[in-house]
């Protein structure tokens, strides 16, 4: 049976000291506070993780870190913590390396694959690129569509070819935030789903992607929320049909306040208000000014996390 990423799991932060090294303790912390609220994965190294800013050294300690921080922990039903390592580079090379660096660091489950940045491809050299990728590696793969950030989307139907022609292609997360092109996934690979799911990669997109046959979510927001984003697959999984929705409405203004700032900041700072010592972005990203700061403190309150 093929590897199934399912449920909610974080694209976990990268806590960063003043001096811009990388905070261990606190990734540790963070991820067992993560499980311990009910998320049912890992995911370090993603956007969220600010992937572009550490070097291949950072990068396997971190790896090194969240698995080790986790280890022997379990989901409400007693599954194992699923785990995801990005492996993001312009070049087809730059990802096979960073992909051997995770099989070194062993214990995780697939790579997510995010599709190159700065240079636009055609759709034939983004098949091209994926397989080669696939070809390289006995490891599960998770697709990472997200066109906001790039500029290039990963068409479903070439989406559906590589689900049809690589095995261990497992998954895509769609971080378009078109429900319509989600749609088009599930619809299109709908004949590989012994192998092949989808994951919402938008964060007010949860339950809808659920009810249309998606798997789970990678959610940015679970950093901060990660009680009220589990609870809409668990309730969601359960047959809570209205209690997922909840969740879901429940969770949206937080989704919505992090559109305030550069990207992934206001994640940060949320966590800074709940208390946690996550640090800044790195430069050149600068912090929430003042009446930014106002009104996602306002966020947290209403949603009952501060």
């Amino acid at each position: 049976m093929a590897f199934v990423p399912y449920g909610i799991t974080p694209p976990i932060i990268t806590p960063f000291r003043e001096d811009g090294s990388v905070d261990y303790e606190t990734l540790a912390m963070m991820s067992k506070r993560l499980v311990e609220n009910g998320v049912h994965g890992l995911f370090p190294m993603g956007t969220t993780g600010e992937f572009y800013a550490v070097n291949d050294e950072e990068f396997v300690k971190i790896l090194t870190t969240v698995k080790d921080a986790v280890a022997g922990m379990t989901t409400r039903k007693g599954r194992a913590i699923q785990l995801f390592a990005g492996c993001n580079h312009i070049t087809t090379r730059g990802v096979i390396h960073l992909i051997h660096l995770v099989e070194q660091v062993g214990g995780y489950d697939a790579v997510s694959v995010l599709t190159p940045m700065f240079i636009s491809q055609t759709q034939d050299e983004l098949y091209t690129y994926y397989k080669t990728i696939a070809d390289s590696t006995d490891m599960p793969v998770i697709l990472y569509n997200n066109k906001p950030k790039t500029n290039v989307t990963i068409a479903p139907e070439t989406v559906a070819r590589l689900a049809r022609d690589c095995a261990n292609i497992v998954a895509v997360k769609d971080s378009t935030g078109d429900m319509t092109n989600s749609e088009e996934y599930l619809r299109l690979t709908r004949d590989q789903r012994d192998h092949f799911n989808v994951l919402m990669g938008r964060d007010t997109l949860i339950f809808a992607a659920l009810m249309y046959g998606a798997t789970g979510a990678i959610a940015s927001c679970a950093n901060v929320a990660p009680r009220i984003t589990a609870d809409i697959y668990d309730k969601w999984e359960d047959g809570d049909l209205a209690g997922a929705l909840e969740a879901q409405y429940k969770l949206a203004p937080l989704r919505i306040a992090t559109n305030m700032g550069t990207f992934p900041q206001t994640i940060k700072e949320a966590l800074v208000m709940q208390g946690l010592p996550v640090g800044k972005c790195l430069d050149p990203i600068q912090e929430l000014n003042a009446d930014q700061k106002a009104k996602l403190r306002k966020v947290l309150e209403d949603m009952d996390l501060l």
